[in-house]
Formats: C-alpha cells, structure tokens, sequence
C-alpha cells in the first residue's frame, strides 16, 4: 500500500523513513504542497523494476524487429545461441 508522505517529514524524520521502506518495501509517495511530488523505495524493489524495465525494453524492441521483418530461422537462431553455450 502506498503512503504518503509530506515532504517537510521526509526531512524531519529521513532515518525513520528510510528504516520504515527497508522494513515494509512498501513505497511512499511524498508530496510537496499536497501534491504529490516524488516516490520513495527501497534498493531492492528499485533493483527489480530496473530489471523488469531491461526486459520489457526487449520485448519491445523484439517485436519492432518482428514488425519490420526482421526475423531468423530456428536453425540460424541455434547456430548463434550455440556459441554462448561453450
């Protein structure tokens, strides 16, 4: 569940804060003037949207590549897979 948070106690209680999204990984939205402003989470959760944005990065540019005709035959694909495998 999101929490929000002012920025002002962002400021005032940072340490409580930061122990608070290790502790629940749950993300906090800080606002500035009530209105949101930023969002707050831990390494972790960061470390995995970053993953998952890489990944969906090459979803994307696969299927531009597939739109565009760009495509290769099993065979071929092994070939160039087989290489890594050794």
């Amino acid at each position: 569940m999101l929490k929000l948070v002012p920025v002002t106690e962002v400021k005032r209680r940072a340490t409580d804060v930061i122990a608070s999204l290790k502790k629940t990984r749950a993300p906090v939205m800080v606002t500035e003037h009530g209105r949101e402003a930023a969002v707050l989470v831990d390494v972790d959760t960061w470390n995995s949207l970053q993953k998952r944005l890489e990944i969906l990065d090459q979803v994307a540019k696969g299927v531009r590549g597939l739109r565009a005709g760009q495509v290769t035959s099993q065979e071929d694909a092994k070939a160039r897979l087989a290489r890594f495998a050794k």
